[in-house]
Order: structure tokens, then sequence, then C-alpha cells
């Protein structure tokens, strides 16, 4: 069977991303951080976007572009700490926080692309965490319902990409970026390196194809991930 070749340009494929979509988008900080799909968001223009991404970048840097130009309405996250664009808009009512517990955001993604309804936990019990949140009991003890979370589209950053989408990713960018590989309807990849199908070890691969819908191959890496010296 002869696999399809997925790859694209990058415009090609944030094209397909309409007003009003939830997107997930990789990266713990810096790493895995999709810096060009984003800027490539930005200049598409889509608008009233649901984000979900563990942290909300920094000033000047990756999420932080979505957020200045106005084109996302509601964030779901687990920390703004580093970006007072972003406390500025939640606090002035401009976008929609949601705040989770890092482990958790990443099990609810987990839990999304195994098929799943939504996970229990007690973490949070008691808290601000728990606030409009369904509470079950069981053996005793009481769990929040936790929804699994799905998106539209997830923005991936990939280390090296075969033209079918098989993906491997360089130390700490695979945090959730694999996860969320696998909870979205498309999946939208940049790669610092394009190879031929096969140039990736079955046993390296990290994100099979079978989850990718469009590769993309970076043409350059700019100073936004500059950050993290490999």
């Amino acid at each position: 069977m002869r696999l399809p070749d997925k790859t694209c340009r990058i415009e090609e494929a944030i094209a397909r991303i309409e007003d009003g979509a939830t997107v997930m988008v990789g990266g713990f900080g810096v790493p895995g951080t999709p810096m060009t799909l984003i800027h490539a968001l930005v200049d598409h223009g889509a608008r009233n976007l649901t984000i979900v991404k563990n942290d909300a970048n920094e000033p000047g840097m990756g999420i932080d572009h979505l957020l200045q130009s106005g084109q996302v309405a509601r964030l779901v996250t687990t920390h703004l700490g580093l970006n007072g664009t972003a406390i500025g808009l939640m606090n002035s009512g401009a976008i929609e926080v949601e705040f989770n517990a890092q482990g958790i955001l990443a099990e609810r993604i987990r839990a999304g692309g195994a098929g799943l309804g939504a996970i229990l936990s007690d973490i949070g019990i008691g808290t601000e965490l728990a606030r409009g949140k369904q509470v079950v009991e069981m053996g005793g003890r009481p769990y929040l319902v936790e929804p699994a979370l799905r998106a539209d589209v997830a923005l991936i950053h990939a280390d090296r990409a075969d033209r079918f989408g098989n993906l491997a990713y360089a130390a700490t960018a695979q945090n959730f970026n694999p996860l969320m590989a696998m909870a979205a309807a498309c999946v939208i990849v940049e790669a610092e390196r394009l190879l031929p199908l096969g140039a990736i070890d079955a046993n390296a691969v990290h994100t099979p194809g079978v989850f990718v819908d469009h590769v993309t191959e970076l043409a350059a890496i700019s100073k936004e991930y500059g950050v993290v010296q490999r």
C-alpha cells in the first residue's frame, strides 16, 4: 500500500482553521511550541478561538501574538504568570480563562485522545479549581468529574517528520505534543527536518503518522526558538 504524502505549505494548512475553532497548541514554555504555525494563524486571522495550551508563553512570544491580535476568546491553561498581556486580558474580561492543575490538563487531553468522556480526580477538591464542577463519590471519597478535552485542530512542533507524518520530538519538546496529536480532529505539524518515508526508525517514532493530517517543513528557525539551546 502506498502511504499518502501529507506535506503542504504552512499557509495552506492553517487556512483550514475557522472562526470559533478550538485549537490545541503544543509546548511547555518554549520547548515544543510551534512558533511558526502560531504566526501563520495570526496572519490567517481566524477569531473567537479557544486555545488549549499549558501556558501563555511570555510577552512577544508564542500564543502572546494571538492574544495581542484579539483572536482568542477563551484560554484553557495551567498558568499565566509569565505573561502580563494574558493577565490583563483576563482581569478586564476580554478573554475567559479556565485554569487546570498541570497534570489534570495533560490527563484531560489524554482522555480525549483515548475516546473517554471524563476522568475522576480528587485534585482541587475544596479549592477554586472545583468551582462549578460535578462531584461524585466512590469508595467513600469525593472526586471531581473532569471532562475530556478534544479540539478541532492541534498545532504541533516536531524535530523530525517524514512525508506520511510520523513524528519524533527532541527531548522535553515531547511534553504536550504527543497527547494533543491524538486529541484533535485535524493535526498540523511544523517539523525542523522533513525526511523521506522510512528515515525515522520505527522505534524512534513518538507520534505515528495515522494521527497527523498535514506536515509543513520549517524554512528557518526564528529567534523565538533560540531561548533553548540544543
